[in-house]
């Protein structure tokens, strides 16, 4: 006998609400292109001004300065981390401080402020021995290297901390009962299981110092946008040197996204994936 659900005919369930918004989409990304292509940007200055000395030489200068940066806020961010983590009150004190005095004054504000230091500090060293003009010394490279650096170091610190705090109390344990001095205990056993936990953000962290660095155009460090609207202010065509900037810093973004990827897939090795929803 055969039964009455064999004489079903299985339908799949329209998803009308998923169609009406990819319809959607698709009709908002058509009109942008659309805008771009049939508006007034000449899309020959375009091609002709994306790869000209300027710049180029813009683009390797932010580079530069989202490494350098980069590493300098690594460096003070593992230092204040581990001080933040220190029984020592007045070290874990001085990292609070710093962490939130440099998370809460906004980068652009600590551009300017370290670009302008000879208002406070006419001259830097050590008095008797050497003396430097602060003028001659905070270069707008200068500038923008301590005022990104130091800032990422306060957001750094606080990723750090966090990557060692998510290993077991059990390892720290362990290798105190082996003798181990509190440098080697994080060097050897602490630092590597707390890197699957560090690399994604500091990653992102990354990616966000490449943008952060059109900050320091304000102070007339030549980074990319600086060298686009030195080119714009003398021929007029801001649209087209603004997307020739937005290409580059696509480019520069995509790369070090597959990069970032990289890391973590090696960082991550052993470790279960996610179930997939």
């Amino acid at each position: 006998m055969i039964a009455e659900s064999d004489n079903l005919i299985i339908v799949p369930r329209r998803h009308f609400g998923r169609i009406i918004g990819a319809a959607m989409v698709c009709l908002a990304l058509a009109a942008i292109v659309r805008a771009f292509a049939v508006g007034q940007i000449e899309w020959n200055y375009v091609a002709e001004f994306l790869t000209v000395q300027a710049i180029m030489t813009g683009l390797v200068n932010t580079i530069v300065m989202a490494i350098l940066a980069m590493l300098l806020g690594i460096a003070l961010g593992v230092v204040f981390a581990v001080m933040r983590l220190s029984a020592n009150p007045v070290l874990s004190m001085t990292a609070v401080g710093y962490i939130w005095f440099f998370r809460a004054v906004p980068a652009l504000l600590q551009l300017l402020l370290w670009f302008n230091l000879a208002l406070v500090f006419p001259t830097i060293g050590i008095p008797g021995l050497f003396s430097f003009k602060t003028v001659e010394v905070m270069t707008p490279f200068v500038a923008a290297l301590l005022g990104l650096g130091i800032q990422q170091g306060a957001f750094t610190a606080e990723v750090v901390r966090a990557g060692l705090l998510s290993v077991d109390n059990g390892q720290y344990e362990a290798a105190q009962t082996l003798g181990m001095t509190r440098l080697k205990l994080l060097r050897r056993i602490i630092m590597p299981q707390a890197m699957r936990v560090i690399v994604p953000p500091i990653g992102n962290e990354f990616i966000g110092m490449v943008k952060l660095t059109s900050l320091a155009s304000v102070i007339q460090f030549a980074e990319i946008l600086h060298s686009a609207q030195n080119i714009y202010y003398a021929n007029s065509r801001v649209i087209e040197l603004l997307i020739v900037a937005a290409i580059w810093y696509l480019v520069v973004v995509t790369v070090l996204s597959l990069i970032q990827g990289r890391i973590e897939a090696y960082y991550a090795r052993g470790v279960a994936a996610p179930a997939q929803r």
